[in-house]
């Protein structure tokens, strides 16, 4: 883990503990970076992840204050708290999943940079159409480490990934940082969605993380627009 990742984790979790209150101002800069023997630099990154998070709100010339939330929403926009995958986000509906794709390939240097690997490291390269309640309702495409996720095989893609990656490797999966936009489908995915006359898909964008830091996937998912439903809380 970074060391600007482990500031912002500590500071979350004494945000989320209750040593701050709402409306209360963080230490000065300067402070913190005699607490923790960084630099301002270092300092800077850690406070914008937690606005990034919806923690905190940076005021010009005043500092740095945590926002005043309902406790459901600030339990929401936590890191630690908004990554949950397909299955366990439909738990007790039937979720099942069509494989397209499951290979083994040396990534993109855009994809390897966002997960911390070289170009010449190899990642699972997976395609799946998920069901919910027979019905298709989006097309992932996902890129693993696997010298990271071991031992991952086809059987597992057919159920939930993340179940494995926290039961069968130990692992605890803590945050995933997501970007949203609308798209419209290709062809094949028009097939796979079922799709029939003019409609956007969701887009979601996401690089997911482990409690230590460490990226374990990149993935994009493209949801049909007609079943699709994403909550957020917008933030000034």
């Amino acid at each position: 883990m970074l060391k600007y990742e482990a500031i912002a984790r500590e500071l979350r979790e004494d945000i989320q503990q209750g040593k701050y209150t709402p409306g209360e101002q963080l230490a000065l800069e300067k402070e913190m970076c005699q607490q923790y023997g960084v630099s301002r630099i270092t300092i800077k990154r850690a406070v914008d992840e937690l606005v990034k998070q919806g923690l905190v709100v940076k005021r010009r010339g005043s500092g740095t204050f945590v926002k005043s939330l309902k406790d459901e929403d600030v339990k929401e926009l936590s890191m630690a708290n908004q990554f949950s995958g397909f299955a366990a986000t439909f738990k007790g509906r039937k979720v099942d999943s069509k494989i397209l794709r499951f290979e083994i390939i040396h990534p993109t240097a855009e994809v390897a940079a966002k997960l911390q690997l070289a170009v010449d490291d190899f990642v699972y390269d997976i395609i799946r159409v998920r069901l919910l309640d027979d019905r298709p309702v989006v097309v992932e495409y996902t890129q693993m480490p696997i010298q990271l996720i071991a031992g991952l095989k086809r059987q597992t893609l057919e159920k939930s990934i993340y179940s494995y990656i926290e039961k069968d490797l130990g692992y605890k999966i803590q945050s995933a940082h997501r970007t949203v936009r609308a798209v419209m489908p290709t062809a094949e995915e028009r097939e796979q969605l079922q799709i029939e006359g003019v409609l956007p898909l969701l887009e979601v964008t996401q690089v997911a993380f482990l409690d230590d830091g460490r990226p374990f996937e990149y993935s994009i998912a493209r949801h049909r627009g007609d079943y699709s439903n994403f909550r957020s809380v917008s933030i000034r």
